[in-house]
């Protein structure tokens, strides 16, 4: 089966091969010796909220620290 790089560097993936995969909507994105490899990842909210806090550069500890700045306000 091929799949076609648009201008925007998009791929449609074949239906045959995502209906085998089941609800899947991310996946993890590697080069391995030339070759693309994707990986199904299913995400929860919990992790995609995690994610954005690495991203932003929040961490545990400043998330603990406005929690107790939080209930201290009160």
């Amino acid at each position: 089966m091929l799949a076609k790089l648009t201008s925007k560097n998009q791929l449609t993936l074949p239906k045959a091969v995502l209906s085998s995969l089941g609800d899947v909507s991310y996946f993890d994105v590697t080069s391995d010796k030339g070759q693309i490899v994707l990986t199904p990842v299913r995400l929860n909210r919990a992790d995609a909220v995690r994610a954005k806090l690495a991203d932003i550069g929040i961490s545990e500890a400043d998330v603990a620290a406005a929690v107790r700045w939080a209930r201290r306000a009160e």
